[in-house]
């Protein structure tokens, strides 16, 4: 039996990185995982690399249409929802003096808003018993040079968690933050423009880092299967660094 056995998760953002890994974990521990992403290719991909028991729903967070749709499909094939993964966010490396409008539209309507109707439209199929985790940063707490709308997107993050653990008040319904720290995923890689920058970049972070390292998606999906999991059961308005400690000194 797994710590999951029977659960309905949603993972959004499933297709890569941390969102995969962490589908990939509750699959192995006996949930039926459902994903999304917005591109099909990589979904498809996700989906053979999961195995067993995950269902794939394109869609963008940032549309409530594809946010009903979503729901939809996991109220028609499983009728709940027992674990919500709102891990779907983006974000672009911009100082101040050259931050665009559209920018700040983009990271907002995808990290904020999409992550707020996520859970907003998932609440009618949860009951008692409920995990809601939401994936913050370690910007969320620190400065970050070139960073700021993305680090202000996650401290809305961890805002939500705490306002929402006491709108939930009574429910049953858990909700947590997960906050990583640098990790090696396509979206961390692909900040950077050419091969050399990214090597820079990656030099930078472990220095910042008292582990020395970068993090691997799957240490961050085992926070997660935490947070997702009974083990955490009287958990909630937290946030869980998993980050080598880099915003803890």
């Amino acid at each position: 039996m797994g710590r999951l056995e029977g659960k309905i998760a949603v993972v959004t953002g499933g297709n890569s990185g941390i969102g995969l890994a962490t589908a990939k974990r509750f699959v192995a521990e006996g949930a039926h995982v459902f994903i999304t992403g917005r591109r099909q290719a990589e979904l498809d991909q996700a989906v053979k690399v999961i195995g067993g028991k995950v269902t794939a729903i394109q869609g963008d967070i940032a549309k409530p249409a594809d946010i009903d749709r979503l729901f939809a499909a996991v109220r028609t094939q499983k009728g709940r929802v027992d674990i919500l993964f709102a891990n779907a966010g983006l974000g672009t490396v911009a100082p101040l003096g050259a931050i665009t409008e559209a920018e700040f539209d983009h990271t907002f309507g995808v990290n904020v808003k999409g992550t707020l109707f996520t859970v907003q439209k998932a609440l009618a199929l949860m009951t008692a018993g409920g995990s809601i985790i939401l994936t913050g940063s370690t910007t969320g707490t620190t400065g970050t040079p070139g960073f700021s709308v993305y680090s202000a997107s996650k401290a809305a993050i961890r805002n939500f968690a705490r306002s929402w653990a006491l709108d939930l008040k009574g429910s049953g319904i858990r909700v947590n933050v997960l906050s990583p720290g640098p990790t090696s995923t396509p979206g961390l890689h692909g900040i950077a423009s050419t091969p050399e920058e990214d090597k820079a970049l990656v030099a930078g972070l472990i220095a910042q880092t008292p582990l020395g390292r970068l993090g691997q998606p799957e240490e961050t999906a085992a926070a997660a299967l935490f947070l997702a999991s009974d083990d955490s059961s009287f958990m909630t308005g937290s946030e869980l660094f998993v980050d080598g400690g880099q915003a803890q000194i």
